[in-house]
């Protein structure tokens, strides 16, 4: 959890709130992954890339 605090402080300091939105499509990616790995829902999945 520090981790989000000091990423959160380091955007408000240096003004780079851009990388929250780049933060959050690797984010959702990694969990598309993780859900895809062994599960029902791959099929579906892999039908939207």
């Amino acid at each position: 959890m520090s981790f989000a605090v000091e990423f959160w402080a380091y955007m408000r300091a240096r003004k780079k709130f851009w990388l929250l939105p780049l933060l959050l499509v690797l984010l959702l990616f990694g969990g598309l992954i993780i859900l895809a790995k062994g599960s029902v829902v791959a099929p579906f999945i892999y039908t939207i890339f």
